[in-house]
């Protein structure tokens, strides 16, 4: 990745991600809506919410919470710059990593019961999800030979040829990554959170409108995710991604709408056992394909 792409990698991500990231938000709420026989709100009501808490009166219980919600939002933004500019897919994990760390650091800041426990359930879902994400990126090299998201261009079959489990693994957390259910235990969009509103109960005005928005960032990111699998030396390729992730992201609008949420000892099992099963598997297949066909 060299400057000249980074900068245009900031410059696209940072002015198209939230973009699309509304319009899905809002596509989601409309296909929501459909499936319980509601007519359901247009298309940019994301936008109109977001904009309605950037004009309410700035009130905090403590100073230090939109700073750290304004760092969790920068360092998205740098993590979806790294990753569509071709970059390494490490720094990508890192970087949202840490982005989500600072999003909890400003939940317990408030010294709110009800923010702390929303916090606590958002440390068990990162506890649920981030093995399955650390081992993308060491799979993503032991097919590619690299951790450069560009590498995928010059394959001659896309990873989900030869790593397929670890795609299904990736999907299976991607609904705790997205907030959905039955697996969004800490921060609901739905009116079914009996948490108040979980991790986001002190959070109002302008800095609930930068989490928002950073849930726009991280959507498109998080579906960049899941189209890396589906990319390789082919003209076509980037159009195959793109509605291969279209479709992901209308499979998890099903789920959502499908499942009731469980408990977070279940979404915690689950999460490893499928990551586990996933990640041995497809080492086994991996050295298979390497050692008698190659």
């Amino acid at each position: 990745m060299t400057a000249v792409s980074f900068a245009f990698g900031l410059v696209a991500f940072g002015l198209l991600a939230p973009v699309l990231g509304c319009l899905l938000t809002g596509a989601d709420r409309i296909i929501t809506a459909r499936l319980q026989g509601r007519v359901g709100p247009p298309l940019l009501q994301p936008l109109y919410d977001v904009l309605k808490l950037l004009a309410k009166e700035k009130r905090q219980l403590q100073p230090f919470q939109g700073f750290y919600i304004l760092l969790a939002l920068i360092l998205a933004i740098l993590a979806g710059a790294i990753f569509f500019a071709g970059g390494n897919l490490l720094v990508v994990v890192f970087l949202i990593s840490l982005s989500t760390l600072f999003f909890i650091i400003a939940a317990y800041s408030a010294r709110s019961p009800f923010a702390e426990l929303g916090a606590e359930r958002e440390i068990i879902q990162v506890l649920s999800y981030e093995p399955m994400i650390i081992l993308m990126p060491a799979f993503f090299f032991m097919v590619t030979g690299s951790f450069d998201v560009s590498r995928a261009l010059s394959l001659e079959l896309p990873p989900i040829t030869q790593i397929p489990l670890i795609f299904v693994g990736l999907l299976f957390v991607l609904t705790t990554k997205l907030r959905k259910s039955p697996f969004d235990l800490s921060f609901s969009h739905h009116a079914h959170q009996e948490l108040v509103k979980g991790i986001t109960t002190e959070m109002s005005g302008r800095t609930l409108a930068l989490v928002e928005i950073t849930h726009w960032y991280e959507t498109v990111l998080f579906l960049g995710y899941a189209a890396l699998f589906f990319v390789w030396g082919s003209p076509f390729a980037l159009v195959i991604g793109l509605l291969a992730a279209l479709a992901i992201y209308f499979l998890e609008i099903i789920i959502d709408n499908s499942f009731a949420r469980v408990k977070w000892q279940a979404m915690l099992g689950w999460s490893w056992l499928v990551t586990v099963f996933c990640a041995v598997f497809s080492v086994l297949s991996v050295l298979v394909v390497k050692n008698y066909f190659l």
